[in-house]
């Protein structure tokens, strides 16, 4: 095993890594979704069967209940909205590390192109097909974003 392929498979093990814990990310949104949502539903379920019951009752202590249970609802609500917020706050330190970390192996590419003679056209041409791989990417994303608000709307 010589070092350039010792240097190959941790780079391999880190990008492994970063993948498992990207997708590890996003199986807990998606579980704090959808667990956020019958949640909602079940506490919705349960004020507008409160309201009905009370309706025919008309006293005050109940409805100075209704209204604690509120507070304490939109209180819920507020901690839940701050647990959003921080997770994306982590997803955009994650991505910010993320192009730290491929600015980084860019450099050092280019290093090794200049220690092996790569020539100067190579690199260019390399570079150009880097710029042409960006528009791809941003073309397809913008197609795929008009697809959905054509579907959607």
């Amino acid at each position: 095993e010589t070092p350039a392929q010792r240097e190959i498979w941790k780079r391999k093990i880190l990008e492994l890594r970063e993948d498992a814990q990207s997708i590890r990310n996003q199986g807990n949104h998606y579980d704090r979704m959808v667990s956020a949502g019958i949640r909602q539903r079940k506490e919705r379920d349960e004020l507008l069967a409160r309201r009905r019951r009370n309706r025919g009752n008309g006293g005050d202590a109940d409805e100075m209940q209704q209204l604690s249970e509120e507070a304490d609802s939109l209180a819920t609500s507020h901690g839940m909205m701050n647990d959003l917020l921080s997770s994306g706050q982590a997803s955009l330190s994650n991505l910010v590390g993320q192009r730290q970390r491929m600015r980084w192996v860019n450099r050092k590419m280019l290093d090794i192109g200049n220690k092996i003679g790569l020539s100067n056209s190579t690199m260019r041409m390399i570079e150009r097909r880097d710029a042409t791989d960006a528009w791809l990417v941003f073309g397809g994303m913008i197609v795929t974003l008009l697809v959905i608000y054509f579907l959607y709307f």
